[in-house]
């Protein structure tokens, strides 16, 4: 085969002493590195839920089949692109924002009508001291 050649290349002296056992060590590397490979692999899998994830995308592609309009793709146009998928999510952030912004408003006008009530009751009581005050001298 063409890897075990290159392989030979690489240990030209190893191969003219010992051709056997350059063929044993070569046979025992591919095999050492397939099974780290397919190791890698299924570790690649088991960490990502891969198994899970291909389930998942096989159910879509099995209701797909039904469907009449076409799927969604992308138009070549990333600006395109992300327009039709950003902004009705970008609309429903500002909707939420300016709805927690009116909330802030209302509460900060009860604050400050709280506030104004409470300087009006300090001007009073102030009104009330001076006037037992003078009262009393």
């Amino acid at each position: 085969s063409c890897s075990y050649q290159k392989f030979v290349n690489c240990y030209r002296c190893f191969y003219k002493l010992q051709p056997q056992l350059t063929r044993s060590i070569y046979d025992q590397f591919i095999s050492q590195l397939q099974a780290s490979i397919k190791e890698e692999i299924q570790e690649v899998k088991n960490e990502g839920n891969l198994e899970g994830l291909f389930s998942s995308l096989d159910k879509i592609v099995e209701e797909a089949k039904d469907r009449e309009e076409p799927a969604w793709r992308p138009s070549g146009i990333p600006e395109q692109d992300i327009r039709s998928t950003m902004v009705p999510y970008l609309l429903k952030h500002r909707s939420h924002l300016r709805r927690v912004l009116r909330e802030k408003e209302e509460e900060n006008r009860k604050v400050a009508e709280s506030v104004l009530m409470g300087r009006e009751r300090i001007a009073e009581l102030q009104q009330l001291i001076q006037a037992r005050q003078q009262a009393w001298q």
